[in-house]
């Protein structure tokens, strides 16, 4: 991993976190009760989140790398990182990674993001059928998080979307009872004829995601979108004329080759300057870039903000 202009990268110790969570375990909401923060958005009235809550999902690949996230010291020094360098608002991660970030004092005037539901599996045959069993909204409250976020994977074929699509419904609420704003990431998903799970990005599908996430709930006064880019990024500005709820934009995915990287980084441009749209929210792609240059990956994302 490059350290681009940061000088060295910051060091995990391992022991030293194993240490306190053994002996201290009450050191975790201690850290949580005394972290400074800061407002959901900034004078600048735009987000940029570094996203890594894709362990607890299984997910640890990135490109041809099946198990890069799998070295959580290595992912802890990146998160750092990532989160020092200037424009980085905050992260979006599951307990155990934002428990060790508390214990390393990343998340000062960060905007903290708790992963909600990581029951969907990657790769499992229950895959949509995805419970919420990462944060309640009880814990984002009680940690002084500033926001959730839930993903909303629908197939229409699928009975398990169902159960999904309810319990999304009933998270979107108790966020609301709460005043926390909850950030919805919806697809139109479908299997292959092998039975791997595949979103739809076409214009058609990522309309009727919005439109059904938008409606979730009894209030949409504290919901957001995660959305991706469709598949022709001309497209999306008739897409994102399907809500008038405040959208980031979801990285995803761009490829090792400098070409893909140069692609992808004109999508979001293109994207990041519609109305409704007030960020990215990016994870592996800054992570774990081809190059190894973790700030120079981040910082050219924050440029096109």
């Amino acid at each position: 991993m490059s350290t681009g202009r940061a000088g060295s990268p910051p060091r995990v110790d391992v022991a030293d976190l194993v240490r306190v969570r053994a002996r201290n375990p009450e050191a975790i909401a201690e850290a949580a009760a005394r972290r400074r923060r800061r407002p959901l958005l900034n004078d600048s009235g735009r987000l940029m989140i570094v996203a890594a809550d894709h362990p607890a999902r299984g997910a640890l690949g990135v490109g041809d790398r099946a198990l890069a996230m799998a070295n959580r010291a290595d992912l802890l020094e990146r998160l750092c990182l990532a989160l020092s360098r200037p424009g980085v608002d905050g992260v979006l991660a599951t307990a155990d990674i934002l428990d060790d970030l508390l214990l390393l004092g990343a998340l000062e005037h960060k905007v903290v993001m708790g992963s909600m539901n990581r029951g969907g599996l990657q790769g499992a045959g229950f895959e949509l059928d995805d419970r919420f069993t990462g944060h309640r909204p009880e814990d984002i409250d009680r940690l002084g998080f500033d926001a959730g976020k839930l993903l909303l994977r629908l197939d229409y074929t699928d009975p398990g979307s169902l159960a999904t699509l309810e319990s999304a419904a009933r998270a979107v609420d108790a966020m609301a009872e709460r005043r926390l704003p909850v950030f919805v990431e919806p697809f139109v998903s479908r299997r292959t004829p092998e039975g791997a799970l595949v979103n739809d990005l076409s214009a058609e599908a990522v309309t009727r995601a919005i439109a059904i996430a938008s409606g979730l709930g009894g209030s949409s006064a504290y919901t957001w979108l995660k959305v991706p880019v469709t598949e022709n990024p001309d497209d999306m500005a008739e897409v994102m004329r399907t809500s008038t709820l405040p959208a980031v934009l979801l990285g995803g995915d761009i490829g090792d080759s400098p070409g893909d990287r140069v692609a992808a980084h004109e999508k979001w441009r293109g994207a990041l300057r519609l109305p409704t749209v007030r960020g990215l929210v990016a994870g592996r792609s800054l992570l774990y870039p081809a190059d190894g240059d973790v700030a120079a990956a981040v910082d050219t994302a924050v440029r096109l903000l």
